[in-house]
């Protein structure tokens, strides 16, 4: 299968989803006095921030409106055979339904909310033989 998105485009989507996606450690302690932390937890990293790169997020966004919609819908139609709703066999059908949630945008809002955007991508891409693998710096 030749995909309409070029692989580069994809693989970068995955790459940047994959950013977005990622959590970085934070030392904030819940809001909780320092004097209820035992003295040997204190300098420990508590909670895992959720807040978002915005740079990543933007970016991610731009290259998802950037393609046109029949891009965007056999982007969404990978993702849906990565998670198991489609077979790979069903792609003509898998694709149809995407073209119709695609139509009137909204197409990257529905895949930044999708959860594991990167591995469901990766791997309906996987279904037909399609991997990053040797491209860019993706390895």
């Amino acid at each position: 299968m030749d995909p309409l998105t070029p692989l580069d485009t994809l693989c970068r989507i995955i790459l940047r989803a994959r950013e977005y996606e990622a959590q970085t450690p934070s030392d904030y302690d819940g809001g909780e006095a320092a004097d209820n932390v035992d003295d040997e937890e204190e300098g420990a990293l508590s909670v895992l921030d959720d807040d978002i790169n915005d740079g990543v997020e933007e970016e991610l966004r731009a290259a998802i409106d950037d393609l046109g919609e029949d891009q965007q819908a056999e982007i969404l139609a990978f993702c849906w055979v990565g998670q198991g709703t489609y077979d790979a066999t069903d792609w003509d059908e898998a694709l149809s339904e995407a073209n119709d949630e695609v139509r009137g945008g909204g197409a990257a809002d529905a895949l930044l909310d999708m959860p594991m955007l990167a591995s469901v991508l990766e791997a309906g891409m996987a279904a037909f033989e399609l991997s990053c693998e040797g491209v860019g710096d993706l390895t």
